[in-house]
């Protein structure tokens, strides 16, 4: 439905705001290009130069990449997602497995104590895409599958400040696993998560942050090896 035509500064606002929400919603995902200028002007019912201005907004703030002769494409879910993205870039590995094993540690543990069935169905389902996406060797896809499974066991915790702080730092997550997996997946880069979901649902919740604190270092990453006592 076209938006309403208040004055240029407040329109440009709502552009803005509801092209975010398309990305924050998941309907775009990170990843994948946006519709066309011209798609967005028929379907906001606003001049070119209003979505021009809107994505430039968006891609100054880390959301969007333009890419000449290709299109616009997700890069991030929130401003902070984008900040956090160029502020890691390059970080030490280790020190992304080390936040990553301490965040979904304790998620792990909160989601064993939290659950609801209808979390215990979405990462069914989840792991499920997972193991279709590891079949399929495509190496993409499985980073995605991997890192929606993973967002998933924190959303369980149901601490909505953990959750936004892992989405946030989801990129930087992707981009640290999609690095290590490489352009094809191989053995040794299987990592089985099936024990992390038995205890999410029998309520172990030690057995869940064990679980899932092990995995950021069973990654190659340069041959880093696991925690003394893992």
């Amino acid at each position: 439905m076209p938006l309403s035509h208040p004055r240029r500064s407040a329109l440009s606002e709502q552009v803005i705001a509801a092209l975010r929400a398309q990305i924050t919603s998941g309907e775009w995902p990170v990843g994948s290009r946006i519709p066309t200028e011209p798609e967005l002007v028929e379907q906001l019912g606003v001049a070119r130069n209003t979505v021009r201005e809107a994505v430039r907004a968006l891609s100054h703030n880390g959301l969007l990449d333009i890419r000449q002769g290709s299109g616009t494409y997700v890069v991030a879910t929130s401003e902070l997602a984008g900040v956090m993205q160029r502020r890691f870039a390059g970080a030490d590995p280790r020190h992304i497995a080390e936040l990553r094993s301490t965040l979904e540690s304790a998620a792990a543990r909160l989601a064993a104590e939290r659950r609801t069935e209808k979390d215990l169905k979405q990462l069914d389902a989840l792991l499920l895409r997972r193991e279709e996406a590891w079949e399929s060797g495509d190496a993409e896809a499985f980073v995605t599958a991997d890192a929606t499974f993973h967002l998933a066991v924190v959303s369980a915790s149901h601490n909505d400040v953990m959750t936004a702080m892992y989405a946030d730092l989801g990129e930087v997550l992707r981009d640290w696993l999609r690095e290590d997996v490489g352009e094809e997946l191989t053995p040794e880069t299987y990592m089985e998560h099936a024990r992390l979901l038995d205890a999410i649902r029998t309520g172990d919740a030690a057995q869940a942050a064990a679980e899932a604190a092990r995995y950021p270092f069973l990654c190659r990453l340069g041959g880093f090896s696991p925690p003394a006592g893992d």
